[in-house]
Parts: C-alpha cells; structure tokens; sequence
C-alpha cells in the first residue's frame, strides 16, 4: 500500500478505536455548557484526555486559563486542528460545539496515529469564547499559531460543504445619558434616554433599506429604564454589525455609528458609543484545501459535497473567529449536516446536537479532515499551492 494510503488507513482506524471515548466526550461537554472563558470543564476534559493519549499539553496556553494546546509529532509541516467548546447563554450547546471540540480532538488522535517520527507536528489547540470572545484573535496575537503551517476546523449545521459563508462581525456598546424627572408631575424638566434610544433603533431600522443584502445589524436593548413615572436618566444597548468583508464593515459600522449620534443629538441625550472586544473577519476559504476535503469525501465515504460555485454557503451570515486565523494562513472551516430541522442557536439544535447520528457525521467529517491534513504532510507541492493561494489574495 503507497504510504500515504496506509496513513489514511491508519487514521480512520485511530478514530473508528476512539468512537466511544468521543461520544462520551461530546456528551458530556453537552452537559455542562459553560460560556465565554467561563469552560473549566471543557478545558479539564479535553487536556486530560489528550494528555492521556500521548499529546505534550499545555493547559491554560497564552494567559488564557481556558485555552490549551496539545502537540503530537515532529518537524514540519506543522497543522493546526481547533477546537471550541463554550455554550450560548440559556440554550447550552445550540451551535454544536461539543460536536467541534470532540472533532479536533479525533483529528488529532488520526494525525498522531497516522504521522511516523519526522513527518510532521500535529497541533490541536483548544480555543475558549467563540461565541462572542474571540479566543482565536486573542490566541493568535500571544503567539499559539506562530510556525502553523495550515489551520483547520469543522462546525456542524444544516448543511455539508467545505465553503462556509461566515461574514465579519464588530459588536458594540451604546450607553445614553439624560436626566430624570417625574414623568406625571414634571416631564419637562426630564432628558429622555429611552427617547434616545428608540430613535436610534428606529434610525437604523430606515438605514437597512440602503444596506447591502450580505450586511446585518441586529441589537438588543440591556438598559431601559426603572419605572414608567420616572423618566429614564441611563439606557443602554448591544447591538452587533456584520458585512461579507472586513471592509464593508468598517463602512457599516461608520453609518450605524451616525444614527446613535443623530438620536443623541435630537434628544439632548449624551452618548457613549464604545467598540467592544474583537473584530471577527470573514473566513477565506483555501480553495486548494477545500477541494482536497471534498475528494477526501467523495473517495472514502461517497459524499459529493457542493462544488465552490454549487455551495449553499453553510451557516450563512454568521460569524466566527476562525476568520481571522484564515487571514494569517491557509484554512478552511467545513461544514458537516447533523439530522435536524432546527437553525444553529435554537434549542432545537441543542437538542440534535447529542444525538448518535450527530455524532456519526462528526466521525465521519473528521476522518476526512485528517486525511486533508495528511495530504499536505505527504505532498509539499499541495501544500505549497495552498500558501501561494493564500498570498495572492489579498486581504
């Protein structure tokens, strides 16, 4: 058998092995859903196991005390599998991270059965607060990705392809600050922060018309005041943008900006406007990794996933941190369909998200990822066309 066969054999064997130990992993991270840097569990869980495995494991890697990175392997090149593992806020694991987190550790497991010494290092790195946080950026800037040759990870949906359509996003804060009067006896002598921030809501609810169809801008209001007769003095809001590009946000954000300034404006209100935490890129997709995933697909399990021009662009709209690891390297972020009928960040895909044949198409996409991955451990010249992709683009 040529040598690469023989390391793909030995990586679907490795993950076919470990079927019950990831079931069991998923499970149980499904179970205690922990949010943003808040995944003890999860980080506890993971390293343990991996460490048990054979993997060098540093717990609480880049100051991040939920964040960890596991190394297998030796010399070059080397390719990051990623996991993540927080939940969403009352509805638990309803973007399927427990299906990600058990995905780069099978990864991992494959690539480190499959590797012999020198081949290559196979890096799996734990990566806390997708939701919001943006533990990867953060990663990214203390070094974890430093002499990664290749980044990879996978996301459960709806949907099988290797291109998602995962946009930029910037989040923001906006505080209004008035003044309080008795709302019966003396509304005069009061400045209306609720006023200020309806009007700014109905402002941006008039921009959209002028918006792009790939543009979004969604809030929610987290301050509105204490009690109908006093006028509200403080009200505040979170709202989040998003664009297909990071400069088309920039754009959006700038015009979104200008209608919390206008509300404050026509009310008397002051405003404090504050860009909050990380900006999520887009993710680019390495074409070149991309279309070996999908022949990974088609050869080992007969799945013919959309081609680049046929993609339905899984999880469409949404946003992910993984973006900005696609700006410092060839990566990709396939998308694997688990039965539902139930969105991403509903409680109905909570629900899929423990289910066995969840379970089993995670399985399955991640043998396909490894052996994308052993591709490019075997073949220099694929790997290098992936890094020419990636330096012509530009960004």
């Amino acid at each position: 058998m040529p040598p690469l066969d023989s390391a793909k054999a030995r990586a679907r064997e490795a993950i076919q092995a470990a079927d019950a130990e990831l079931r069991e992993l998923s499970l149980d991270i499904h179970a205690h859903p922990e949010l943003n840097f808040e995944e003890h569990h999860a980080h506890a869980l993971l390293t343990d196991y991996l460490e048990a495995k054979g993997f060098t494991v540093t717990r609480g890697a880049c100051d991040l005390p939920t964040a960890f990175s596991a190394v297998a392997g030796s010399g070059s090149p080397t390719i990051a599998v990623l996991c993540e593992y927080d939940a969403l806020p009352e509805i638990g694991h309803a973007c399927g991270h427990n299906l990600i987190a058990a995905s780069g550790v099978a990864a991992g497991l494959a690539l480190k059965a499959a590797l012999a010494p020198g081949e290559g290092t196979v890096l799996v790195l734990g990566t806390p607060a997708e939701e919001g946080g943006g533990g990867k950026i953060a990663m990214i800037e203390r070094g974890a990705f430093d002499g990664v040759d290749a980044a990879m990870m996978l996301h459960p949906s709806a949907v099988d392809t290797a291109w998602a359509n995962l946009i930029a996003i910037q989040r923001l804060e906006i505080d209004y600050y008035g003044r309080n009067a008795h709302a019966g006896a003396a509304p005069w002598m009061g400045v209306n922060a609720l006023d200020a921030l309806v009007m700014s809501y109905t402002a941006i609810s008039a921009l959209r018309q002028q918006l792009r169809p790939t543009d979004r801008v969604h809030g929610i209001f987290t301050q509105a005041g204490a009690k109908p007769n006093i006028i509200p003095d403080h009200t505040a809001a979170e709202y989040y943008v998003r664009a297909a590009n990071i400069a088309q946000l920039r754009d959006v954000q700038a015009r979104v900006q200008a209608c919390f300034e206008g509300a404050a404006t026509a009310t008397g209100c002051t405003l404090d406007f504050r860009v909050a935490g990380y900006a999520y890129t887009e993710v680019v997709t390495n074409n070149v990794l991309a279309e070996a995933y999908c022949e990974n697909m088609q050869q080992h399990f007969e799945v013919m996933l959309p081609t680049r021009a046929q993609s339905v662009g899984g999880l469409a709209g949404a946003s992910t941190d993984m973006g900005n690891v696609t700006y410092e390297m060839p990566g990709i972020h396939p998308i694997f369909a688990i039965p539902t009928s139930a969105g991403n960040h509903t409680a109905g895909f909570t629900e899929a998200a423990a289910t066995p044949e969840a379970h089993a198409a995670m399985l399955r996409a991640s043998t396909a990822l490894a052996m994308t991955a052993l591709d490019l451990y075997h073949n220099p010249a694929l790997l290098a066309a992936a890094k020419q992709e990636f330096m012509a683009i530009a960004r």
